[in-house]
């Protein structure tokens, strides 16, 4: 199983999730708001702008993007993170 980066900033997850639609809806405090219509219907996300996210946050996060992508999370963590 391919470990999480336990080293990635909210803005830096933000970019890549762009591979999966996602874009930047809004920047409010320190969260940013992601929006994806991928899927057909809209999936919304919030992460927090911190250097580095805690890794219980990550995890959280990646679970609920795999859901809607309906793949494993072990598989988003391959395409999210391979180099």
């Amino acid at each position: 199983m391919p470990k999480i980066p336990r080293n990635i900033s909210g803005k830096e997850l933000a970019k890549l999730l762009g591979k999966f639609g996602y874009e930047v809806k809004r920047e409010k405090g320190s969260h940013i708001r992601l929006v994806s219509n991928l899927k057909g219907y809209e999936h919304k996300i919030t992460l927090p702008d911190h250097d580095p996210i805690k890794i219980g946050t990550l995890s959280n996060i990646l679970n609920d993007i795999a859901l809607y992508l309906k793949m494993t999370k072990e598989k988003l963590i391959e395409e999210l993170f391979q180099k």
